[in-house]
């Protein structure tokens, strides 16, 4: 008898292929004895018109095929059945009282049987073989199906430590569990900022949706105080009435249970929940899924919540390391406008700086860009400002200055790069001495309106190349003076001394932050506001203005 405590060995739906009736009766009544469903064909084209119509639970999982049949060889039939996909994974048994010898059984498997019996067959041996050919069909179909499963969970996975915010975090994991369950699924998580994303889906393909309001509480589900002391997972059941009052969810109304897989990364961490079906756990592989996808779905969260710390850490070291206010010079209006970076990993934190010095050789405007990752360019950044600083109060103009730098810059973080551009408002305030360092050209603004870009030929810092001198511009009373940073350097690229400006992206056309300084407000502090509020906001890459009013 067939050995049912195993559910690859239960019975199942088998086709029995032979042209001699008595033949045919009696491995049918062997089989049906056993608990198996048998259909029977007389020949092998009835054999194989029975496969194509059979469909759902009516589908042989296993053929007897005879070798001898009237129409066409059992080889034949073999092959027919593994080249169609539908039958491919169907097992097949050869048996046959007259083709017995060695050549004749090597050919059956040759040509795709998995086993061959000869007459005589003892019952025992030929249920032990069905049983054998259907334990080892049915474990490769699990095997495979597990497979294409943990594919699925892999591209989920990805799409998942991807997601740009917790919402579409929440929304994406359920997509993929409800897709790898086939079945509705809900997820609850916290963001960085401790509110609470939630998405459902009825189902695959259905699309999720944020769900309930504000009764739906991640804290209101009683199942958090069951979560180990460490970093872990548990699984806890509720009624679909007590989830849906819960959480104002709905999509598993006509289920009995809802299934609530807790998981957190560390005891301080809240947990992130997914829900599902209470019957999908009651296999072992959709368990193990499952709880897979709800580590993945922490982790992710995690990962989130770190990098806002890190990037709250290295943002909060920028702001040290800039200037609090700016210097106090008689007959020179100052103001600055930031904007920090928008979005992506280094949100909020950058590598550019901006710098006003009262020096003995004048007062010193700087602005520039550390190209890097940060916080790796924020701490760059603040050694350079600070070597700046150092430099400048020696006295030293601006080609001085960008030569030092470059210097220092090239011993102590070799590998950095940098662009920059120094101003230097000489002492009478009627002339400033500008040097470039492939960074975004200065907007000099005359009295009477007219705006033009100063464009220099600079490299870029930290690459050892020489600096040209100092380009002197005249500023007669009531010249405007911007010099500003717009993501000029953010793609990575430098100036190569070819003339070209890195970055000319600030605004939508290169003269249109001069057309705003001419025509823009009197006021120096009203004007900075108008080109922030133009060129600075919604930008990715961040923007710094430092504007000069020379009267």
């Amino acid at each position: 008898m067939t050995e049912q405590s195993n559910p690859d060995s239960a019975a199942a739906s088998v086709l029995v292929v032979d042209d001699d009736d008595t033949s045919r009766y009696i491995l049918a009544s062997w089989l049906r004895r056993d608990g198996h469903r048998v259909s029977e064909a007389a020949d092998g084209a009835q054999g194989l018109a029975l496969l194509a119509a059979a469909s759902g639970a009516d589908r042989p999982e296993l053929a007897v095929v005879d070798v001898n049949l009237p129409d066409m060889s059992g080889f034949q039939v073999c092959e027919r059945i593994k080249a169609d996909p539908l039958t491919a994974h169907l097992p097949v048994i050869h048996v046959s009282a007259t083709a017995i010898e060695v050549r004749d059984r090597a050919q059956g498997l040759y040509r795709g049987a998995d086993a061959y019996l000869t007459e005589p067959i003892a019952p025992t041996e030929f249920l032990a073989t069905v049983t054998a050919a259907l334990r080892y069909a049915r474990a490769r179909r699990r095997a495979e199906h597990l497979a294409e499963r943990i594919a699925v969970l892999n591209r989920v996975t990805l799409d998942v430590y991807g997601a740009h915010d917790a919402s579409s975090l929440a929304a994406l994991t359920a997509a993929g569990a409800a897709t790898l369950m086939s079945a509705p699924a809900a997820v609850l998580v916290l963001d960085a900022d401790g509110r609470e994303a939630r998405a459902a889906t009825a189902g695959p393909g259905a699309g999720p949706r944020a769900f309930g309001g504000a009764a739906a509480q991640l804290g209101t589900l009683p199942e958090a105080a069951a979560l180990p002391q460490d970093a872990g997972t548990t699984t806890s059941l509720l009624t679909a009435a007590h989830w849906a009052r819960l959480t104002s969810c709905e999509v598993f109304a006509g289920e009995g249970e809802v299934a609530v897989i807790m998981a957190r990364t560390s005891p301080e961490r809240p947990p992130a929940v997914l829900a599902v079906p209470a019957r999908v756990l009651a296999d072992g592989d959709d368990r193990d899924l499952s709880t897979q996808l709800a580590r993945t779905c922490a982790v992710a969260v995690e990962a989130r919540r770190g990098l806002r710390e890190a990037q709250d850490r290295a943002l909060a070291l920028q702001r040290v390391l800039l200037p609090g206010q700016l210097p106090s010079v008689p007959g020179v209006q100052l103001t600055v406008r930031r904007v920090p970076v928008g979005s992506g990993a280094g949100a909020g934190i950058g590598g550019d700086f901006h710098e006003a010095i009262d020096t003995p050789a004048g007062l010193l405007l700087a602005v520039g860009d550390v190209v890097g990752n940060p916080p790796d360019a924020v701490v760059v950044m603040g050694a350079l400002r600070h070597a700046l600083r150092a430099y400048a109060i020696e006295g030293h103009g601006p080609q001085a200055l960008l030569e030092r730098l470059d210097a220092f810059l090239t011993r102590f973080h070799p590998g950095f790069t940098a662009t920059g551009c120094l101003a230097l408002v000489e002492p009478g305030r009627r002339a400033v001495r500008i040097a470039d360092a492939g960074h975004l050209p200065p907007i000099l603004c005359d009295p009477d309106g007219t705006a033009r870009r100063l464009v220099a030929r600079g490299t870029a810092l930290g690459l050892g190349a020489a600096h040209g001198p100092a380009a002197v511009h005249p500023t007669p009373a009531g010249t405007t003076l911007l010099l500003l940073t717009g993501g000029s350097v953010a793609d990575g690229s430098v100036a190569d001394g070819s003339g070209d400006v890195p970055g000319e992206r600030f605004g939508d056309a290169p003269d249109a932050p001069g057309r705003e300084v001419a025509s823009g407000p009197d006021g120096l502090e009203q004007l900075g506001d108008r080109l922030l509020e133009r060129f600075g906001r919604g930008r990715p890459d961040g923007v710094a203005l430092l504007a000069a009013r020379l009267d």
